[in-house]
């Protein structure tokens, strides 16, 4: 595998087209293997790199979602965030998310008088979020169906 950095020309592959042929040739990476050697070429110097296959496989679930023309954020798991760190991850007001806080929804400690939120915490706050809402949405279907309302 090789990974070059070129200098951008008239007809060179945008970012969304060159994440997703790197993510393709990340893909045909055989499973199971425990090191992936990657070839980078900065035009000046050539190195082989040994990366571990996990870190094979999260740069290839960034370049998938960067092909997508998302954006890729990463955290480690023990992060600690602020409130509006929080707040944008939501997509929702930094008030909003105080609110949920102080409600006992979503755990935090205190630096000062600063509020931090683990973001474990958080991610088990969405999942928690995520499965109440498919829930609700099962219960509207069946609702539906059981009124024979046509879906």
């Amino acid at each position: 595998m090789t990974v070059t950095n070129k200098r951008k020309s008239p007809h060179a592959l945008d970012e969304r087209e060159l994440a997703r042929i790197s993510a393709a040739a990340l893909a045909r990476v055989e499973k199971g293997r425990e090191v992936v050697t990657l070839r980078i070429d900065d035009g000046e110097h050539v190195e082989e790199v040994d990366f571990p296959a996990g870190a094979v496989e999260l740069l290839k679930h960034m370049l998938e979602e960067m092909a997508l023309g998302r954006s890729v954020l990463v955290i480690p798991q023990h992060a600690e965030l602020t409130t509006q760190q929080a707040a944008d991850m939501l997509n929702v007001s930094r008030p909003y998310l105080v609110s949920l806080l102080e409600r006992g929804e979503i755990p935090f400690h205190k630096v000062g008088s600063h509020r931090r939120i683990c973001f474990e915490d958080l991610q088990a706050w969405m999942r928690r979020r995520d499965e109440e809402r498919s829930r609700a949405m099962q219960e509207l279907t069946d609702l539906g169906q059981d009124m024979k309302l046509g879906y």
